[in-house]
């Protein structure tokens, strides 16, 4: 007999995932990551191999103890834990639909609840220490000038690190109403207004690179070299 898991499982990611919900490759990459390891548990608590696992299989037993395995055992945070269970949540939700034959089961773990967790105050740093930070990075060297925008920029703007380093020379708008546009978390557009000083860097940092609309806002110098032979002398050969 046929598992009735393998074929829910593939299209959960090929139907909702993709198909209604367009989600992400990260979002998908931690999805799959999530029932890698649900699976790999699943055969060392049940001694089925994944391929012949079934949904009733995956009781709210087995999906608690996976979550606490979670935990105690791989040491990941109660907000790994949460993650893990909102991604198997996801999925129980989309089976529920297909497969009214285990409702009973699957009401089960759609009732584990979610980990409470500590909230972390968020701290900011004064403008003495943002000054301080800023002017760190060594303004003689081209990696110098580079990164001193790149924090600048990022204090100004509230930008994630991954946010920052995707930014292409065409995401920055100088002019009247100078402005940085970028795709943020949830893949939503935003658009930045920038105060003057920060157009002042900028306008001087653009003249360091070259003149490539889609190349990247903050190469690293060896991406940069390849790019343009005649900066081949004046870049340091150091990669950050």
């Amino acid at each position: 007999m046929m598992s009735d898991l393998a074929p829910l499982l593939q299209r959960f990611f090929t139907d909702k995932l993709d198909r209604h919900l367009n989600a992400s490759v990260n979002t998908k990459a931690a999805y799959a990551d999530t029932f890698r390891l649900l699976l790999t548990y699943a055969q060392q608590a049940t001694g089925i191999a994944p391929s012949a696992l079934t949904l009733a299989d995956l009781d709210a037993d087995l999906i608690g103890a996976f979550l606490q395995h979670l935990e105690t055992d791989r040491g990941n945070s109660a907000t790994t834990r949460n993650a893990g269970r909102a991604a198997l949540r996801s999925f129980f939700t989309y089976a529920s639909y297909r497969a009214p034959d285990a409702i009973a089961s699957i009401s089960q773990v759609l009732a584990i609840p979610a980990k409470r967790t500590k909230t972390t105050l968020v701290s900011f740093l004064t403008t003495p220490e943002a000054e301080a930070l800023i002017a760190a990075p060594d303004t003689h060297t081209w990696l110098g000038r580079r990164d001193r925008l790149l924090l600048h920029l990022g204090i100004q703007t509230g930008l994630r690190v991954s946010e920052l380093t995707i930014l292409r020379i065409d995401s920055i708008l100088i002019g009247p109403h100078s402005q940085l546009e970028c795709v943020g978390k949830g893949r939503k557009q935003r658009v930045i207004p920038l105060q003057k000083n920060t157009v002042k860097l900028l306008t001087a940092w653009l003249t360091d690179l070259p003149s490539t609309p889609d190349g990247p806002l903050f190469p690293t110098s060896t991406r940069l070299v390849k790019s343009s032979g005649a900066e081949r002398s004046a870049l340091p050969m150091v990669v950050p």
